[in-house]
């Protein structure tokens, strides 16, 4: 697939000192969902605000759907939507006034059954008249949603896009999102709900004190760094494991009532011959549980290997 976003030799250093970013480089493809994530301050918000003519980089390049950011930077920005951390609404507006003077400022033409239709979708037709300061906070956060897409973009920004929203407004946004996919619409993300990106994103890319340490596919990612743990709740405690188990990856825990078996997600298990094993040296297993490596769980071990 082509890139839709294509970032080069990107950094960003202040008058402080602080580098922000450091050399970042990054294809993003059209129609994917590619999910950004790292700590606090770890330059996700840059890099989004870089890339959509809002921070100025320090070096290197961005091009959106072809159009340099900055030589081209109006039809660059008209490609783009962009969903801000922060709430900023014209609180004295109705929902229907504020959406459809967002769509004006990127020049496109007034499209009454559009913005209906976009209003329905994310809920909010019948707040249409609403002023924006009565809503709630998740319905603030859906209207920045309707902003960033009045102008039908086909590239979408969403920055922390469902903080402070409740369980029920999420997954409703999350519906909208894989709707927006279906059409091409390409979603880059930021979130700190790592299950969304775990669930939603095609590809992942992990960012930590300004350098993009990986790029993954999704599925390639989770087989390469996850794990597949095997806990056996013995009967009685081991003071060590028996000089025959040594063959096996397997370490004791909880003072010696738990067998731990560890492999990576990619291999194939056959637990069958060191539960036969085990069996042979009169080894009781009480009870046993299984855990496989989630995208958290390899996102802290990365950022922390790192840091």
């Amino acid at each position: 697939m082509p890139a839709v976003i294509s970032i080069s030799g990107v950094s960003k250093s202040y008058a402080t000192g602080f580098q922000a970013l450091k050399a970042v480089n990054l294809d993003i493809e059209k129609g994917e969902i590619f999910a950004l994530l790292g700590p606090n301050g770890a330059g996700k918000t840059t890099l989004i605000n870089i890339v959509c003519g809002i921070v100025t980089a320090s070096s290197g390049s961005v091009t959106a759907d072809g159009h340099d950011i900055v030589r081209d930077y109006r039809a660059a920005r008209s490609m783009i939507g962009l969903v801000p951390q922060e709430l900023s609404t014209d609180a004295f507006e109705s929902v229907w006034a504020t959406v459809s003077f967002s769509r004006g400022l990127f020049g496109r033409p007034p499209n009454p059954q559009f913005i209906e239709s976009l209003l329905r979708d994310l809920s909010l037709l019948d707040k249409r008249n609403s002023k924006i300061m009565t809503l709630s906070g998740g319905m603030k956060r859906r209207v920045m949603i309707a902003k960033a897409l009045s102008h039908e973009p086909q590239i979408l920004f969403l920055d922390e896009p469902t903080a402070g929203v409740d369980v029920e407004l999420r997954r409703d946004m999350w519906t909208l999102v894989r709707g927006l996919r279906d059409k091409g619409v390409t979603i880059i993300l930021t979130t700190h709900y790592i299950e969304e990106a775990e669930e939603m994103a095609d590809r992942i890319g992990v960012i930590n004190k300004g350098t993009l340490m990986l790029v993954e596919d999704k599925r390639e990612l989770m087989k390469k760094l996850g794990k597949k743990q095997l806990t056996l709740h013995l009967q009685a405690a081991l003071p060590q494991i028996p000089a025959e188990l040594k063959g096996w990856a397997l370490e004791l825990k909880a003072d010696g009532k738990d067998l731990v078996y560890t492999v990576d997600s990619a291999d194939s298990v056959d637990i069958s011959l060191l539960l036969k094993r085990l069996g042979e040296l009169s080894i009781v297993i009480k009870d046993l549980q299984t855990h496989q490596s989630s995208l958290e769980d390899i996102f802290v071990n990365l950022v922390s290997e790192r840091a």
